[in-house]
């Protein structure tokens, strides 16, 4: 028997959709969605890129469409395909210089010919995959290149800023400045000096009020500022003049020698890279500090950034614009303003087009001497104070110095390549440099080693070992950071042969602090992060051939050492690590403690903070407790130690974000859960009221449970772990300067689980609402909350 089921008549009018059996249903049509902190971030690039590319158009020397072409190629095109997403290209100022140079060998058609070409350069090396090798070209000499060039700019902008006309070379600006000084215009003067002044005070306005118009780009307000004063005041100045779009000109062949056009096809393809690749760099630096943001836009990937930008490079030169590289003003802004993916980037872009096409009669109000004080300024800022102690530190100062007097003085390719010759001169000098000296004191030979110890350095080295007599003590003390392998052998051959012979040695590092092991602690297996048995050493006396956990020492009766475990703790300290950390700690000593994270977890002993957040002195402000708990404003009962934490860091020491961490099998929920009501009130029953909260919101039945990616909780004390962590984030908004800074913008809280037993870290996804503790990998660096 049959059933009969209903059918609806076929409609001969539809077209028949036949699928499958079991076939998924069919994928709808993505959507083009752009979200409002894109629009917004776009709208907040564009307002500082639409200036600022009429001022280094206006630097080079290019017609001013130039830098508008520039400016809109880099957003469409390196905005969609580069590998860093949140990146803004379009012309650089670190390019002035070399674009004004190759506009008066050249020309400017055939400058867009050598901007083509330098695209194409950077297509293949982006196909090579040698873009990480852009990162190895020291700092020092990134630095004293943008320094140079800041300079050029400087001194050359300072003529149109006085009402003159800048020369070719940086020589002949400084010599005709005084004449130039004698004949400055007024009108000029005066709007630079407008400009100048808006530019710098306008991101120093007070209160609540300077806040929000601080939104507004300092460089917008500037230009705008200075022309609308020039235009009421009627000044008779020089201003923007964008001829007809029909009448731009485009990409030429360059003509001239072959090498002398290669130099030029390698300078440009050099500084656009270099200066690409490491804004790349330092936006996802940017990035970092938006932890809500990592897991979505990743890291920037470098081959294809590269690519993007010779792809960007190659069209705006055929459209003849100027050459394009990632721009840190711009990217920052962009970063700064909230984007969220590369929609904002391509948004101003076409912003650029349509300002372009539509804006062309305000455009043309801009005077001349207001956009030479922008780019003036830029140029000044180039020069960074930040950089030139850093590079001093490090002791690079003499690479930093010849590489900007080289860029300033013979061109950006020679001062580079200056640059980088200092740069392996002084290498090779750090490394053949080292000094060797023998002494006898009290009976004790003291052989001393400043410097590298190379291969080199080995023969000196194995005559300052011979000269110690056999049986002797000797101290030998390496003042050096490096030790090739040659001179390891060496040393160790010999050390080996004179303790044969009944002597002593002694390996120590600088101011004696002592590297090797004394012979009588070569039964110590203990070392930093191998696996530890509570610091209980192997001691063959002591314990035979076998070895036991500190759990099974304590059922065993046998007794924790106490005093002398500290002692030897220390005494390793200072022997291996203190060497190693004393320079950064007496950094921090000089400058203060500056952490970016408040990290508020238990006081578990299983919890090595530093570790498990790879942290080092100086990154976290620790705050420790039995549970990690955060009592809430008021009913702390005289204890205030938490709350003056917080207040501490984030009103005083300013710390970006706060995290609280808890982690599995916590005694302090195990003993929420086993208390019963009653009894006597000790201090750890009265300060585990404070968890209270947590236990309530776990068994509210209307409020989602946390848990983790891929797994339950293991038992009801892991649900309370997870529940702990989200219960105590919101303890901590309810402190007034937690709430003042969330409100601000100017902090950030984040939830984390550690499971001991996995030796794995789940970070609190998407805030609060989620209550998901998402899996942090070995490579998922970009998810780690330190």
């Amino acid at each position: 028997m049959s059933a009969c089921v209903p059918t609806r008549a076929a409609d001969p009018t539809r077209p028949a959709h036949t699928h499958q059996p079991h076939s998924p249903p069919p994928t709808p049509p993505r959507r083009f969605r752009i979200e409002s902190a894109d629009l917004s971030a776009a709208i907040a690039v564009f307002l500082i890129a639409l200036p600022l590319s009429l001022g280094i158009a206006l630097a080079t020397g290019a017609p001013l469409q130039a830098g508008l072409v520039a400016a809109a190629v880099g957003g469409l095109v390196a905005g969609r395909v580069g590998g860093s997403a949140l990146q803004v290209s379009g012309p650089a100022a670190g390019l002035t210089v070399v674009t004004a140079e190759l506009i008066q060998h050249y020309g400017w058609r055939a400058t867009c010919g050598i901007t083509v070409l330098a695209g194409l350069t950077q297509l293949g090396l982006g196909c090579l995959r040698v873009a990480r090798t852009a990162l190895a070209v020291s700092p020092a000499i990134v630095h004293g290149m943008l320094a140079g060039i800041g300079v050029t700019i400087a001194v050359a902008q300072l003529h149109i800023v006085l009402g003159g006309v800048p020369q070719s070379s940086v020589l002949d600006n400084l010599v005709g400045l005084p004449d130039q000084v004698a004949r400055m215009q007024p009108a000029a003067v005066s709007t630079s000096v407008l400009t100048l002044v808006l530019l710098f005070a306008w991101p120093r306005l007070p209160g609540r009020t300077g806040r929000l118009l601080r939104k507004v780009p300092a460089a917008l307000v500037a230009v705008a500022g200075a022309t609308a004063t020039a235009s009421l005041a009627g000044l008779t100045l020089p201003r923007v003049d964008l001829p007809s779009w029909s009448s731009h000109a485009l990409v030429g062949l360059p003509e001239g020698p072959v090498l002398g056009v290669a130099a030029a096809v390698l300078t440009v393809t050099l500084v656009c890279s270099v200066q690409s690749l490491l804004g790349a760099v330092a936006v996802d630096k940017l990035v970092s500090a938006r932890p809500e943001l990592q897991a979505r836009v990743g890291r920037s990937r470098l081959d294809r950034e590269l690519l993007g930008q010779g792809a960007a490079n190659v069209v705006s030169g055929a459209l003849g614009g100027l050459p394009v590289a990632g721009v840190a003003v711009r990217s920052s802004a962009n970063v700064q303003a909230g984007a969220v993916s590369r929609n904002s980037t391509m948004l101003h872009g076409v912003f650029v087009v349509v300002a372009a096409l539509l804006m062309v009669p305000i455009l043309e109000l801009i005077p001349l001497a207001s956009l030479a004080a922008l780019v003036m300024a830029v140029g000044i800022q180039m020069v960074s104070l930040h950089h030139i102690r850093t590079v001093t530190r490090h002791r690079e100062v003499l690479v930093y110095a010849v590489t900007t007097l080289g860029v300033v003085f013979l061109g950006v390719l020679e001062g580079v390549a200056l640059g980088v010759a200092v740069a392996v001169g002084v290498a090779l000098h750090r490394l053949t440099r080292t000094r060797i000296t023998h002494e006898e004191k009290g009976g004790v030979h003291h052989v001393r080693v400043r410097g590298q110890l190379t291969f080199l350095a080995v023969p000196r080295l194995s005559r300052a070992l011979h000269l110690i007599p056999r049986g002797a003590d000797t101290v030998v003390e390496l003042d050096g950071s490096f030790m090739d392998h040659a001179a390891y052998e060496s040393l160790q051959d010999w050390q080996s042969g004179h303790s044969a012979q009944g002597g002593t040695v002694e390996i120590t590092g600088r101011a004696g602090t002592r590297i090797a092991e004394p012979a009588d602690s070569a039964h110590c297996s203990c070392r930093p992060w191998t696996p530890w048995r509570n610091h209980h050493c192997e001691d063959p006396s002591a314990m035979g051939s076998t070895t036991r956990s500190g759990e099974d020492d304590q059922e065993a009766g046998e007794p924790r050492p106490s005093g002398h475990q500290l002692a030897r703790g220390i005494s390793a300290f200072q022997r291996n690590t203190a060497p190693l950390v004393r320079e950064e700690l007496a950094r921090l000593a000089r400058e203060g403690q500056r952490p970016s994270q408040l990290f508020l977890t238990c006081a578990d002993s299983r919890l090595v903070t530093s570790m498990i957040t790879s942290s080092g002195p100086g990154d976290l402000f620790v705050v420790r407790n039995v549970g990690n708990l955060v009592p809430l404003p008021g009913e702390e009962s005289g204890d205030d130690s938490v709350a003056a934490a917080i207040e501490y860091a984030v009103d005083v020491l300013k710390v970006r974000s706060i995290t609280v961490c808890g982690h599995s099998g916590c005694g302090a929920m195990q003993a929420l859960l086993a208390s019963e009501p009653g009894g006597a009130l000790t201090p750890l029953k009265r300060w585990l009221r404070h968890g209270r909260p947590s236990v309530e919101r776990m068994t509210d039945a209307d409020r989602p449970k946390p848990r983790l990616t891929g797994r339950e909780p293991a038992d009801t004390v892991e649900q309370l772990c997870l529940t702990n962590v989200v219960q105590q984030l919101e303890h901590l908004r309810s402190h007034d300067s937690v709430a003042r800074a969330l409100r601000e913008g100017a902090l950030e809280l984040h939830g984390m689980y550690f499971h001991v037993g996995e030796a794995q870290a789940y970070l609190l996804a998407d805030g609060l609402e989620a209550e998901l503790f998402g899996h942090v990998g070995a490579a998922d660096d970009l998810r780690h909350p330190a």
